[in-house]
């Protein structure tokens, strides 16, 4: 069973995009990059993801772009706006659209670290909060109707799911 945070970096500067994974492949997340926002909604769709670290301005599909992407179809994955291009009304804009945090080029890496963490508590709690509300769901249905019905609601919880 994988253990490591599994990390989606998408950067286009390749060699910043090589260095960070490098750095943080070596204090254990399981990176995947992507050099662009097409490449990052390929390897999302094929692979689920704890957290997602996003260049803000990428040639094509901007960082804004694909974190919209991310929250509409991966409803529990984190995403962290990284950008040498920021400003206080693009942060905003970002955070309103779901990003967990936007942290400024050049960075710390001990400060990104503590965000991917912090990050990564959150996707957990978001995630453990919906389950036990569907558990809770699951538990009303089995006492509420014939074996028919509660099969049928259960098809239709499914479905929401996928």
């Amino acid at each position: 069973m994988e253990s490591k945070i599994k990390l989606l970096i998408v950067d286009d500067e390749v060699a910043f995009l090589n260095s960070i994974a490098k750095r943080l492949e070596l204090r254990d997340f399981n990176v995947t990059k992507a050099t662009n926002g097409q490449e990052a909604l390929d390897a999302a769709k094929n692979d689920k993801f704890d957290l997602a670290l996003v260049d803000l301005k990428m040639p094509g599909m901007s960082g804004k772009e694909l974190l919209e992407y991310i929250k509409r179809e991966h409803k529990f994955l984190e995403v962290i706006i990284l950008t040498g291009h920021g400003s206080l009304e693009s942060a905003v804009e970002c955070t309103k659209l779901g990003a967990y945090s936007y942290l400024p080029k050049p960075y710390e890496l001990d400060r990104l670290i503590e965000l991917l963490k912090e990050a990564y508590q959150a996707r957990l709690k978001k995630k453990f909060e919906n389950d036990q509300k569907r558990m809770e769901l699951i538990s009303k249905i089995a006492t509420g109707d014939s074996a028919l019905g509660i099969m049928r609601r259960l098809r239709e919880l499914d479905d929401e799911v996928k």
